[in-house]
């Protein structure tokens, strides 16, 4: 029986009281100390119950002794009776049919809200309220509910001692219900599969909507925080397959530039006019940025000790290398979550040979000087952070599955030079800079040059789980095959703010299976084929806000094979004069030429077109156009602008002799140029645009130029 607190303090108190009459006492060690007193209930307390005086226990002594006077009974505690705040802002929208969703901002108590008590009523104007969920967050889906319907909601705040908030009230009414068949939309589950530092996939796979008119628009925002941000609409993926791969019908995209570290809320709305329209709400978490253990223990080593601290080396051990020359190695040992095991290099210390790592984890390579290749096969979470690598062949690669590999701020060489007899896959051409298979990778800010590609995938059947890849603020020059190739993404690579000069193609994406492949913000100068390879049926391919200046052909893909489900807004493409160069026509100046392009599947509009031939000529699809106003009557580009190099703010010069080895320009455009102001809003990729509207390209008119490169 669990007494209440006026029942134990009496019952204790007779306990004293008794032992004092026995010659007890409160200083034996023996004895354990009382429990705690049981949580006050809320409300006003009561005083204790009197207690009885005790009889004195007999003794041998003539005269008995008077019992001692009790100490008095500690004061109890004071009660928290302080309500937490009420929830603010609360929302309530129906989402479906039988689904309405709820979102409130966090209240506030003096000690700390525990939870939430959501309660519900049936009917336009009820009172009769029913508790339905005890969430811990700020938000609630209600569901199986009935289709056009009225319901009330309540929402209060409590905390640990049980203290209620005034309520929150609000109410929402449930769509009718439809019945679509075969073109109502029925919900999968969410997922978001491997976070990088600064994006997160979602991935929300469907069935049904036939007729591919289901919509899915994005809300995020940080865990806690009260206002929420729009994201970018998730992108429909129609069930499809090619090169041996296959693909699920689903809607899918991502969350773009978010904080490392990080937990978001994401609510994700569908809508089908057919049915099945609902609303769920995950959260998600990013990667912190790799860094040794707080605690880490420096060994200092030498050429001499090396190979014995590597061996022996301990989860958090940092190896710093002393200056001196280092022998090819293999990483023998794992660290972990927390701990990694780092080799550190110092000025002087070079590795002669190749570093591997076989099927280990949490392993960081830092400022090392290797004359030769890095290689990190079946490995997690490695990281390989600001070292100089000298490669005969590849640079940093794995060719076999890795996930979650942090490749960041290297300056990366390799020995191809640009050369017309280096171009293409046949061309004299060797190695790759950086190249990776499997999901979760970044690599960012590193400088690659001379290579055969100079950041890739893997291609065909080595190509497993490509996808959330972050290819971001990469400097990359002289590659003669493909500045980046970022074939066989399955779905969410993300190829972000790079500067590619002087390559053969600039982004290579042959194929993308399904989508969404992002190509966003990427600066192409002087690329000789082609600025973008969408080849392969390239399936999903989304361009955003890139800058391309080359010979020939401004924006040619010359596939053969249809190109399936392109969208793009808000780029600028010009072009000029064309050749032929190791065999390969660069076109002959037209604006676009798009001939295989899947105009039923295609989305192109706000881009810019120029070329310095002085026409404006053009093929999308069967259309072939030869004004700005029959571009935008003929095809999707109903808002496209002809753009020259005067929309440019610094003297740029057009890139005319393609095998010159030209330095990066800055292609910044200038205020009241045709391509300011002239982009379509897209949401969590060009907020906080000046003027009126979003600037075609790279960038926005008087921003400040991303870091390129090692930080």
């Amino acid at each position: 029986m669990k007494l209440r607190r006026w029942e134990w303090q009496g019952a204790a108190l007779a306990a004293m009281l008794s032992l004092a009459a026995c010659g007890g006492g409160g200083g034996g060690g023996d004895e354990p100390a009382p429990a705690p007193l049981p949580e006050q209930p809320t409300g006003p307390a009561r005083p204790p119950a009197p207690s009885p005086s005790p009889s004195p226990s007999p003794s041998p002594s003539p005269s008995p002794s008077p019992a001692p006077s009790p100490a008095p009974a500690p004061a109890p505690a004071g009660p928290d009776t302080v309500a937490p705040s009420t929830p603010a802002n609360l929302e309530a929208r129906a989402t479906a049919s039988s689904q309405v969703a709820l979102s409130w901002t966090a209240s506030t108590d003096n000690v700390g809200v525990t939870g939430y008590r959501v309660e519900r009523c049936q009917g336009a104007g009820c009172s009769s309220y029913t508790q339905v969920a005890t969430p811990t967050g700020t938000s609630y889906s209600d569901t199986g509910l009935l289709p056009g319907t009225s319901y009330g909601y309540r929402v209060r705040a409590r905390d640990a001692a049980g203290n209620l908030s005034a309520p929150a009230t609000a109410s929402a009414t449930t769509p009718a219900s439809s019945s679509g068949g075969a073109n109502a939309t029925v919900a999968g589950t969410v997922s978001t599969p491997y976070p990088t530092l600064h994006h997160i996939t979602i991935d929300w796979p469907v069935t049904g909507d036939a007729n591919q008119n289901g919509v899915v628009t994005v809300r995020y925002r940080k865990q806690g925080d009260g206002t929420w941000r729009q994201g970018l609409p998730l992108r429909r993926v129609p069930a499809g397959s090619n090169a041996g791969f296959s693909w699920a019908n689903r809607h899918s995209g991502s969350l773009f530039d978010l904080q490392p570290g990080t937990t978001y809320e994401i609510e994700l709305t569908l809508t089908d006019p057919d049915g099945g329209s609902t609303t769920r709400t995950v959260t998600a978490t990013t990667r912190s940025v790799p860094a040794p253990a707080a605690s880490a223990t420096v060994k200092q080593v030498t050429p001499a000790t090396f190979a014995s601290a590597l061996n022996n080396a301990q989860p958090g051990d940092i190896l710093q290398l002393a200056a001196g020359t280092y022998n090819a190695f293999t990483v023998p040992r794992s660290g972990t979550a927390g701990k990694p095991i780092v080799i550190r290099g110092t000025s002087g210390a070079v590795v002669n040979g190749n570093i591997d790592l076989f099927s280990q984890h949490h392993v960081h390579l830092e400022g090392l000087t290797v004359n030769g290749r890095i290689r990190f096969n079946s490995s997690n979470h490695v990281a390989i952070i600001r070292c100089t690598i000298n490669a005969q062949g590849d640079g940093i690669v794995s060719f076999l599955r890795s996930e979650n590999a942090y490749i960041a701020d290297n300056v990366v060489t390799g020995r191809t030079t640009w050369a017309e007899s280096s171009l293409g896959v046949n061309g004299n051409n060797v190695g790759e800079g950086i190249l990776v298979t499997g999901p979760g990778h970044v690599i960012m800010n590193n400088r690659v040059r001379g290579f055969r590609d100079g950041i890739s995938f893997l291609e065909q059947g080595e190509a497993v789980d490509q996808y959330s890849i972050d290819v971001l603020n990469n400097d990359i020059s002289n590659a003669a095959d493909d500045g980046i190739e970022a074939d066989y993404c399955f779905h969410n690579c993300r190829i972000l703010r790079n500067r590619i000069t002087n390559a053969f193609v600039g982004i290579s994406s042959q194929p993308s299976l399904g989508g969404p492949t992002y190509h966003v913000r990427n600066v192409i100068y002087n690329a000789v084929l082609g600025a973008f390879k969408l080849n392969n049926t390239s399936t999903g391919d989304v361009l955003l806000h890139n800058t391309v200046v080359k010979s020939g052909d401004g924006f040619g893909v010359y596939a053969g094979v249809p190109v399936r489900h392109l969208y793009t807004r808000n780029n600028l493409f010009i072009g000029g004069p064309g050749g032929n160069y190791g065999g390969y026509s660069t076109g002959s100046g037209l604006v676009a030429s798009l001939d295989t392009l899947d105009t039923a599947t295609a989305s192109l509009d706000h881009d810019g077109y120029g070329s310095t031939t002085g026409r404006f000529e053009a093929r999308i699809g069967s259309a072939r156009i030869s004004s700005l106003a029959q571009m935008r009557s003929s095809t999707t580009e109903k808002n496209a602008v002809q753009v020259g190099m005067d929309v440019f703010a610094a003297s740029v010069a057009f890139p005319s002799s393609p095998m010159t080895a030209y330095p990066a320009p800055d292609l910044r455009i200038k205020a009241g140029s045709a391509a300011a102001d002239a982009g379509a809003v897209l949401p969590n990729i060009n907020d906080g645009y000046g003027g009126s509207a979003p600037d075609l390209g790279a960038y926005e008119a008087g921003s400040a130029l991303p870091v390129y490169g090692p930080r």
